[in-house]
């Protein structure tokens, strides 16, 4: 499942991106992060402006309730999301997941 966090500025969560893709998807949950494949290209802010676009669209919440934190230039990041209640939040993120048939991956290292 996804770890969310709460902070001062609302709900935070991490995301694994890997730009230039085929296509833009929510591919998986992975050590507690979605991971992500977006087509844009990672210059000037595009990856994390169609990451951004990708949550918000597949979570049901606007844009505007969302941004990167930290990890502007690194593939790891962390996604702030505001003006919503963690259970809501939990709620969506649930939702998405069993409607979408997305379980969570087990890293290599526990698999050995």
């Amino acid at each position: 499942m996804i770890h969310l966090k709460e902070s001062k500025k609302g709900l935070t969560f991490d995301i694994q991106v890997t730009p230039h893709a085929s296509r833009a998807e929510i591919v998986c949950v992975q050590d507690g992060a979605f991971k992500l494949k977006v087509t844009a290209p990672p210059v000037e802010g595009a990856a994390n402006e169609a990451c951004i676009k990708l949550l918000a669209g597949e979570l049901g919440l606007k844009k505007s309730q969302m941004g990167i934190s930290s990890g502007a230039k690194s593939r790891r990041k962390t996604v702030t999301v505001i003006n919503i209640t963690k259970k809501e939040l939990e709620l969506k993120i649930a939702g998405f997941l069993k409607a979408n048939k997305i379980f969570e991956q087990k890293s290599f290292l526990e698999n050995m």
